[in-house]
């Protein structure tokens, strides 16, 4: 069997998320690619990426990989995103193709992930924006919010931002990197690193931190939640269009025998 490893992109907005579902009027993004893959390779294959995203969440740099029987030697001589695109819908769209090694798993060998939200704020809606940011009509601090995202850096418990869902072995993670910033003069942008990501934490911590902003509360109140470890402490969970994963690491020495194609 050969690995594959590939990076895919896609607009969430119209699946029911990544994970395979047995229920609803609404395609995983999992199911829609290995129902194409499985046309263009004539086998049955299992997909397996570096996280899920929730229904209506994007990805612009999600890790997938998958093990095919087809011989080494024509695999190298396709190429396998252009194979697909006949069979995928242009919501989702294939970026580079790899030969990986078979110790290299989407999931278990990444070491960080960065994910971002956008958030935009203007008076009028945009119709543009409306399917990849939140809108928020009033004036927004954005000193408040990156004063508070200081207190989200380094190793802790965050308990009080999982959500109901996938059980998970705890709760602790590092976050490298929390920054708030203006993109463009009326599209806010928050970027966050870190090795792990609980169920729709990335959201609750952006609904939490919109949440004190807005009811003027300090800073360091986001802190105190964090100590609670009580999901019901922090805020609501913010819209999903506006998260993006964007971008998934793995130990520089599998990606150095990872072999693009």
């Amino acid at each position: 069997m050969q690995r594959i490893r590939f990076l895919v992109s896609y607009d969430g907005t119209d699946f029911c998320g990544w994970q395979r579902q047995k229920h609803g009027p609404l395609k995983s993004v999992q199911h829609t690619i290995e129902e194409a893959l499985q046309q263009v390779f004539q086998e049955k294959i299992t997909l397996f990426a570096s996280g899920r995203t929730d229904a209506g969440v994007h990805a612009v740099g999600q890790v997938c990989h998958f093990d095919t029987s087809r011989p080494l030697a024509r695999l190298e001589k396709w190429d396998l995103a252009w194979a697909l695109k006949p069979h995928l819908p242009n919501s989702i769209s294939l970026k580079k193709v790899w030969l990986a090694p078979s110790d290299f798993h989407a999931t278990l060998s990444a070491t960080r992930k960065t994910y971002r939200y956008l958030i935009y704020n203007n008076q009028r809606s945009s119709a543009f924006l409306t399917r990849y940011a939140d809108w928020v009509r009033r004036p927004i601090d954005i000193n408040h919010l990156q004063e508070s995202s200081e207190f989200l850096l380094g190793k802790q418990d965050f308990k009080s931002f999982q959500s109901v869902g996938t059980p998970v072995p705890h709760t602790v993670r590092k976050i490298y990197q929390a920054q708030w910033e203006w993109r463009k003069k009326d599209v806010l942008q928050f970027t966050i690193t870190g090795n792990g990501f609980m169920k729709q934490m990335v959201r609750n911590i952006v609904g939490t931190q919109m949440m004190l902003e807005k009811k003027g509360l300090p800073p360091e109140t986001l802190r105190e939640i964090i100590n609670t470890r009580d999901r019901k402490q922090a805020g609501p969970s913010a819209a999903p269009e506006g998260l993006f994963l964007m971008r998934v690491y793995y130990p520089q020495d599998l990606d150095n025998r990872c072999r693009e194609i």
